[in-house]
């Protein structure tokens, strides 16, 4: 079992070929194919069912590039690509909820609902990003070009930026793992490959 771990989990770290990655652990291309499939969803994260009642979270949404056309639509970085909605715990960074694949083009907002993550936190305090553009999220303000912003304003979009840091730096650190980064998995695969990869940087969090 740990090397069947060893395997699935050096998989999504490297996004290396079943050809390429075979011969490490002196295994069949089809049977490395099989563990992936096998063992890859019970590795995956769980959305989390139940919340702190002072608990805050912060959603936003990120694109992975895919080869699974039939989910994937070209976005915003020119590739196919898919939205996936991320919501992690505000104060502890955990990510406790991923949404399921939508197509890159999919605004966040649409996103947000359709993606099945905005049921799995319920009622539970959010913070959503300038991304999501629903009617409460917190945005930074924008004033005419050259025009100073107040002192008000400017206190407002510096606490905006704490709060969106603690996201992206979540992506940015769970795109460590390449195969978010060029994602040949299909169907259920590659929601179970973001879900797997969140709870990679989970455990890195709490290690």
């Amino acid at each position: 079992m740990e090397d069947r771990t060893l395997l699935v989990t050096a998989y999504w770290r490297t996004n290396l070929t079943m050809r390429q990655l075979a011969p490490l652990f002196g295994i069949s291309k089809s049977a490395a194919d099989r563990i992936i499939d096998h063992l890859g969803p019970m590795l995956a994260l769980q959305s989390r069912k139940r919340f702190a009642k002072d608990a805050v979270l912060i959603v936003d949404g990120t694109l992975v590039p895919t080869r699974d056309h039939t989910i994937a639509e070209r976005s915003k970085n020119y590739r196919y690509s898919t939205n996936h909605q991320v919501v992690i715990d505000a104060d502890i960074r955990l990510v406790v909820v991923v949404g399921r694949p939508l197509a890159g083009n999919r605004n966040d907002c649409k996103a947000w609902g359709e993606s099945g993550a905005k049921a799995a936190v319920g009622k539970t305090p959010r913070s959503p990003t300038v991304d999501t553009q629903a009617p409460d999220s917190s945005s930074p303000t924008a004033n005419a070009p050259g025009a100073p912003l107040l002192k008000g304003e400017e206190e407002d979009n510096a606490q905006h930026r704490k709060v969106r840091a603690r996201v992206e730096h979540t992506f940015s650190r769970t795109k460590n793992y390449k195969i978010l980064r060029d994602c040949r998995q299909r169907g259920d695969g590659l929601h179970h490959a973001v879900q797997a990869v969140a709870r990679m940087h989970n455990l890195a969090l709490v290690a």
